[in-house]
């Protein structure tokens, strides 16, 4: 047997080999429980991020497949359920879209949906300071506060700051053309108008307050419903440490006669004399006798 044929037999047996142990593997692996596939179902999600008040179009959102067995709470299935509808919260891309994230049908995009029932929305104008360094955006909770001339009439034209209004939300940040350049350029937000959501009552608060001194916010802690204590205020006077003082009585007002101190009367301790004894012993036994016992005896 010459070298060329030892090869070729060297060669069939190779490929024998080979095939038999390909075909043991695919063996192996059909025979492998395959995984079951899982029903679903169609829901609408956000094509791309979109912030609050923007209108939904048939390019802004996409149908995909979602699992059966975890439905989406107030989810979509159809497109044409989302469509001219607007957004009260932001979403992000591929965020699944339910009904507490769109205004009501025909209510328009923008702003005004996102006002809730017997609220108002106020602008205040704001900066880097009173924007709390820029922390005040949309959904955060703040107070509002007034630095102005004491409006009680003081005659030194003393300065008081009080809390005008409490925890009140903050719609938006910044104005429709700050948002737009902020998403074109990728920058922070310039907050240079904030606009609150309260009630109409306070609405006028913060209007006046707005046009009679400087306003401030706080922000606050998300969880921190309970309405702020302002009391009157913190005066200039009380800021540098000097205590308030008294309001002086009205000059029509009677003042009432002091009673008379009452003096505790103090009974006398009553002395006890001791009267006189004369001790006497006789043998080993000891006695004392009165001095008026002795002197009566005959």
């Amino acid at each position: 047997m010459n070298r060329q044929v030892r090869t070729l037999i060297v060669l069939a047996v190779a490929v024998a080999s080979a095939a038999l142990a390909s075909y043991a593997v695919y063996r192996a692996v059909s025979q492998l429980p395959r995984q079951a596939q899982l029903p679903t179902k169609k829901a609408v999600i956000a094509a791309t991020a979109m912030p609050v008040g923007t209108l939904i179009t048939r390019e802004t959102v996409k149908v995909v497949d979602w699992p059966a067995n975890t439905p989406l709470q107030g989810g979509f299935s159809n497109v044409d359920d989302v469509i001219n509808r607007g957004l009260i919260a932001a979403v992000v891309e591929n965020e699944p879209l339910s009904e507490n994230k769109l205004a009501p049908k025909e209510a328009g995009a923008g702003l005004p949906p996102t006002i809730k029932h017997g609220m108002r929305a106020i602008s205040v104008r704001v900066n880097e300071v009173i924007g709390v360094a820029g922390f005040v955006v949309p959904g955060t909770h703040v107070d509002v506060v007034t630095v102005i001339q004491d409006p009680i009439g003081s005659k030194d034209n003393d300065t008081v700051s009080r809390v005008v209004v409490s925890n009140v939300e903050v719609l938006t940040a910044g104005t429709r053309y700050d948002q737009e350049e902020s998403r074109q350029d990728g920058k922070p937000i310039r907050s240079t108008v904030v606009t609150l959501m309260a009630s109409p009552l306070d609405a006028e608060r913060i209007a006046l307050a707005q046009s009679q001194g400087e306003l401030l916010l706080t922000l606050r802690h998300p969880l921190d419903v309970e309405p702020t204590n302002d009391g009157t205020g913190i005066r200039k006077a009380v800021l540098f440490g000097d205590a308030p003082k008294a309001p002086a009585p009205a000059p029509s007002a009677k003042r009432p006669r002091p009673l008379p101190a009452v003096v505790p009367v103090v009974q006398p301790v009553p002395v006890v004399k001791k009267p006189y004894t004369v001790e006497t012993i006789r043998a080993a036994k000891r006695s004392e006798d009165k001095l008026a016992d002795i002197i009566a005896v005959p």
